[in-house]
Parts: C-alpha cells; structure tokens; sequence
C-alpha cells in the first residue's frame, strides 16, 4: 500500500476556512466525488455516521475522517489543508487543519486497514506535518506526501 494508490494530485487541496466539521465533510465529498467519482451525498452521509461512532481526529491537528462506500472498487483518499484550525473534537481537543479522508469499498477488510494505517503512522511524523502546514499549494502537498514514502523505501 502507497500514497500513490491513495491519492490522486486533483485529491489534494487547500481550504482557506470553513464554519464548521459538518462543512467540512461536505468539502471532503465534493473534492472525492471530483477526484474519484464518488457520490456526494452517500459519502457526506457515510463520513457523517462515522463521526457519530466517535471523532476521527486523532491528535496533534490530525484527522482521518474514513467511510465505506458503496460501489468503490478500490481504497481511495482524499488530502485537505486548513489554513484555519477548526474544532473537531480530536482527542487530544487541539484543532484540525490537516484531514486525510479514506473512502473504502463496502466489503474491504485488510486493504482498509492497511491505508489506515500508513496514513496514521505517515501523520504522525511532526517534521512532515510542519512541512505540510507550510506549503499552502496542493501541488506541492501532493508531492510531499508521496514523496515521504519514496524517502523511506530508499
């Protein structure tokens, strides 16, 4: 499992500010849905009933909002910058700004977790994360974090 798989460059963007965490749910369907051809309302809806099950914001301005969805072949993400910290309750009650969404077929057992896991384990990597909040362009981003991997395998 890579980011390459993960993520698309056009899954990758910067948001200036949203209102709320069910705003920005919505911004995290609209940007999959353009990236990978996701339905927008059954994946706000699945995002959305995730969060009920507990907050995915996992600490240090981190979240991995994840959902299954009907009819996706394969695991997907999607990556957002905020340029302005919102409260998400993450555990650890800091605000998110750097949201990695999973989006994995219905029936996806362990190539689910998988991405999970090397999303988690990427983002918790603070030198990456301080890279990351200061390249506000998606482009740049992209690169950033499919290059983290490269760097490892090397």
């Amino acid at each position: 499992m890579k980011f390459t798989n993960l993520l698309k460059p056009e899954a990758v963007k910067v948001v200036s500010a949203v209102s709320s965490k069910k705003r920005l749910m919505h911004d995290v369907a609209d940007l999959a849905g353009a990236a990978h051809g996701l339905p927008t309302g059954a994946t706000v809806e699945a995002l959305m009933e995730r969060e009920s099950l507990g907050p995915t914001g996992v600490g240090h301005g981190v979240a991995l909002p994840h959902a299954r969805i009907e009819g996706l072949d394969q695991v997907v993400g999607t990556f957002i910058l905020l340029e302005k910290p919102i409260d998400f309750e993450a555990v650890d009650r800091q605000p998110v700004d750097l949201i990695f969404a999973l989006f994995a077929p219905e029936e996806a057992g362990v190539e689910h977790l998988k991405a999970l896991a090397l999303v988690s384990r990427t983002l918790r990597e603070a030198n990456l994360c301080a890279k990351l909040r200061a390249n506000p362009d998606a482009a740049t981003l992209y690169t950033i974090l499919t290059e983290s991997e490269a760097v490892k395998a090397a």
